[in-house]
């Protein structure tokens, strides 16, 4: 495994790197896993299973400015650089780019990708600017590392969504593979921002995946159950802890994020169903969510 800082660096390391993993039919397939660092068992799997479908494996770990807004945690964002390489080099990463922000962004940006309508929804409506961010990087990191598959875990379904939309649309030769949430043994979604919880609100975010667990008897309880109706259950059952303070509860189609018909019973739905949650507890928000797949 090496590590490289700069664009040059990441272009030199790439060009040996398909030089050596070169097949007889042509070059090598690029794995690509994007992150912020503070790396968990959720960005492990991501790995895991970018070492299992690449012949080269690329780790970014930035933590991008343009994401964040004024009154957000880019300061305190939790990093561990030391750590970060002991997982990745476990994991079996071949090329680790740790860009700084001067490397990436090395004059004021003028030059910014914006996705339409899916953005607005879930955590779009509450981080003004957020998603034209997080598209702008994975843009320009997609440009340097070329890669053949990129790896995205649905923790974030709507990033998902959005990223897969944008390489739809602008024609990036690159498959976007989602991977599957990770949780902790008790249920919580893993996140590096679950460092930042108290002991008390670490112990009350466990409403967020047994609320999203609880969907199955109230679905089963109810055939005739709505989004609306269901929705109500859950923000009764989130508020019943004290610390908690929701930002939303939404019920939406995937990958469109568009609105599902009040008055038709979520067990008639057509297509699949995002129940997606952003919930604070303390200064730490946290989201999660679940897929009901069409057909389940």
């Amino acid at each position: 495994m090496i590590t490289v800082h700069s664009i040059q660096e990441l272009r030199d390391a790439l060009r040996r790197a398909k030089l050596e993993h070169r097949r007889p039919d042509g070059d090598p397939a690029i794995g690509f896993v994007p992150t912020m660092g503070y790396l968990h068992d959720g960005h492990a799997s991501l790995l895991s299973q970018a070492r299992n479908q690449s012949d080269v494996v690329v780790l970014s770990i930035f933590v991008n400015p343009i994401q964040f807004g004024p009154n957000e945690d880019y300061e305190k964002y939790p990093r561990d650089e030391e750590r970060d390489l002991a997982v990745a080099k476990q994991h079996g990463v071949d090329i680790v780019f740790m860009p700084t922000p001067d490397m990436m962004y090395p004059t004021p940006i003028k030059t910014k990708v914006h996705v339409d309508d899916i953005t607005g929804p879930l955590c779009g409506a509450t981080r003004p600017g957020h998603f034209d961010g997080v598209t702008t990087v994975v843009t320009k990191l997609f440009n340097l590392v070329q890669p053949n598959k990129a790896f995205f875990g649905m923790k974030d379904a709507q990033q998902v969504a959005v990223i897969q939309r944008m390489v739809a649309d602008l024609n990036f030769p690159v498959e976007i593979v989602p991977c599957p949430i990770v949780r902790e043994e008790d249920g919580l979604a893993m996140s590096s921002r679950n460092v930042y919880l108290s002991e008390a609100e670490r112990a009350q975010a466990l409403v967020l995946s047994r609320s999203l667990r609880q969907v199955d008897s109230w679905l089963q309880n109810n055939p005739k159950l709505t989004a609306p109706e269901l929705q109500q259950k859950m923000r009764e059952m989130i508020a019943e802890q004290p610390l908690a303070s929701i930002d939303y509860v939404e019920i939406l189609s995937f990958p469109q994020l568009e609105s599902v018909s009040p008055d038709m019973p979520l067990e008639q739905r057509d297509g699949n169903i995002l129940i997606a949650l952003a919930v604070k507890f303390g200064r730490t928000r946290l989201i999660d969510n679940r897929m009901l797949t069409h057909g389940e």
